[in-house]
């Protein structure tokens, strides 16, 4: 298997070699008959090229032999100034995606996003966490995170940016939070093909910055139907083992079920805003709050309720047992924590 997200390939430029494989006989004829001059081994087929103009057209032959014998090509690109010697493989379409989204990938490679914090609040009312928001960190390069990574999905690098985006919120929080309060970090799922891998960058991270894993809380967050629960329960492991709790995000809608919550047992479950929001007027979403309430404690999950901005439904979430709260009632996703939210012993 070809490994196109273990790592990432800088600006893609003007001049260089593109290779390709396989370097099937119907590709290098095709190549030939539009005028390229591919140098073939047993591994790939490489081409020059010297203009950006020329490359698209090189990537419209390479799709037009692609289509012709139904091969699965993967392409890497190596520019002039040959900024690594780790080969990066792409499949032919992450490879157009990524010409076709230029400016957002632009954005994933330069790593040009940051955090909000968004606090989280006891039944009390007392701050004891935030969770990290991706967003842009520079004006001049807005994103939507969403669409963010459903471009870094399709351009095969949405596993690097997921790793790029924890580790960010991790370094961001050990700038502005002290020990003791809970840093709620998103990770998806489908990023983390081999969690003992995947994950030790994110280990090294909290130990180099000398963090308490104790604090922190990794949730999924996943805008597709998780087809892998042996993948995500081998995730939740990992995580454990290492001293960090876990998460399941969005209970209540569509993708997160009563039944993946029970089986996944997570140390946190946080109820859908969806339906939180009104939950105070609406008889339907106070009896799906209360089974989620009654489904958590059977395994000892705590309940979090998402969304809140209104005091009868945070009233009424912390009266039939959800002992956290996070919403627009007590504060929005800030660059930085306001000092009169944080703890007096911070």
């Amino acid at each position: 298997m070809i490994c196109s997200s273990c790592s990432v390939q800088g600006p893609i430029e003007d001049k260089g070699v593109i290779s390709l494989r396989p370097a099937s006989a119907e590709l290098v004829s095709l190549l030939r008959q539009d005028g390229f001059t591919p140098i073939c081994d047993p591994d790939a087929c490489r081409v020059s090229y010297c203009s950006r103009a020329e490359l698209l057209q090189l990537l419209q032959s390479v799709r037009r032999s692609a289509l012709a014998d139904k091969t699965e090509v993967y392409v890497n690109i190596e520019g002039s100034s040959k900024q690594s010697d780790r080969w990066v493989w792409a499949s032919l379409p992450q490879m157009e995606a990524r010409f076709k989204h230029n400016d957002v990938v632009d954005i994933i490679v330069g790593k040009r996003f940051t955090s909000h914090m968004q606090p989280i609040v006891s039944a009390a009312e007392e701050v004891i966490g935030f969770e990290f928001l991706l967003r842009p960190s520079q004006i001049q390069y807005p994103f939507n995170p969403f669409e963010l990574f459903e471009i870094a999905r399709e351009a095969g690098l949405h596993s690097f940016l997921d790793r790029a985006a924890r580790i960010s919120a991790i370094e961001l929080s050990a700038q502005y939070l002290p020990h003791g309060l809970k840093r709620f970090i998103n990770f998806l799922p489908s990023s983390i093909y081999n969690p003992k891998y995947c994950l030790t960058h994110t280990f090294a991270a909290i130990e180099r910055l000398l963090l308490n894993p104790a604090d922190f809380v990794f949730e999924v967050v996943e805008t597709e139907q998780i087809h892998n629960m042996t993948n995500l329960l081998d995730i939740f492991t990992e995580y454990r083992r290492n001293g960090i709790s876990v998460a399941l995000d969005d209970v209540g809608s569509g993708y997160s079920t009563l039944e993946e919550m029970t089986r996944l047992k997570p140390d946190y479950v946080k109820i859908d805003r969806g339906l939180v929001n009104g939950c105070s007027q609406d008889r339907r979403k106070q009896q799906e709050i209360l089974n989620i309430i009654e489904r958590a404690r059977d395994f000892g999950g705590q309940v979090l309720a998402e969304g809140i901005e209104e005091r009868e439904d945070f009233e009424f979430c912390c009266t039939y047992g959800a002992s956290l709260a996070q919403g627009y009632l007590f504060g929005r996703p800030m660059p930085q924590p306001p000092q009169k939210l944080m703890p007096s012993s911070a």
